[in-house]
């Protein structure tokens, strides 16, 4: 995998669940992990305020003060603020990354993140199905398998056209590696060769995180400043 990226993608899904994704560059997959299985589910909550102001944190203010913001309840995502400029935030968990990733199951984990509307119709929808089936109970294997036979029967929807996210915010953790990493967006697509963006070569700011159980490629790039406009630290300080 491409080195100095963050842990989960986003929390892509990787959006967390993609960018979480991209954190595991930076590790070995024989590392063993410290998050075995799910923690108290309580762990993974936030008080309500708290997470309506991190996941506005994802984005500049000029989007995400009129966006919707959706919140974790005991069954899944809810509605907290209702939106005006087709925008959604959230603050995705760990459940989010891929199925080997070492901080899959990791409590600590919080990915701040605002979709365009077209990725709130076509990419959000997967994290929303992820976090309905964790918490009714499915074990890794089973959310997996589901959302598989999701995409396979066409019940949630491939990336639409122009599909993507922010990911700005000071305060996202993305993993013990890569904590809070740098500011991003990332682009949703239809399975992409890493080429057709000039992803992953030298000099290039474009990584690729391909997920194929998803049957998508998400595209990320780094950019210089957080969310309230201070200056990110360079990539090589990660």
């Amino acid at each position: 995998m491409k080195q100095n990226a963050p842990t989960t993608h986003v929390l892509a899904t990787f959006a967390l669940m993609l960018s979480l994704a991209v954190a595991c560059h930076a590790q070995t997959q024989a590392a063993k992990t410290p998050y075995p299985k799910m923690a108290p589910v309580d762990q993974y909550m936030m008080e309500r305020d708290a997470e309506v102001a991190l996941a506005k944190s994802a984005a500049p203010p000029s989007i995400s003060q009129d966006a919707e913001i959706m919140v974790i309840g005991k069954h899944g995502y809810e509605t907290a603020v209702k939106g005006k400029n087709g925008f959604v935030c959230v603050v995705e968990r760990s459940w989010t990354a891929e199925s080997d990733n070492p901080d899959f199951w990791n409590p600590k984990l919080r990915g701040p993140i605002c979709f365009n509307p077209p990725a709130a119709r076509s990419y959000l929808p997967l994290t929303i199905k992820k976090t309905e089936l964790i918490l009714a109970g499915r074990s890794k294997a089973q959310m997996f398998e589901e959302i598989k036979a999701g995409i396979d029967k066409k019940e949630l929807p491939p990336p639409e056209s122009g599909a993507m996210s922010y990911m700005m915010s000071k305060q996202q953790y993305l993993g013990d590696q890569g904590q809070h990493w740098h500011p991003h967006l990332m682009f949703f697509l239809p399975l992409s060769a890493p080429a057709a963006w000039g992803a992953d070569l030298p000099g290039s700011p474009v990584i690729a995180s391909p997920v194929p159980e998803e049957k998508m490629t998400v595209f990320i790039v780094p950019i210089d400043k957080w969310s309230d406009g201070t200056p990110a630290p360079p990539m090589d300080q990660h």
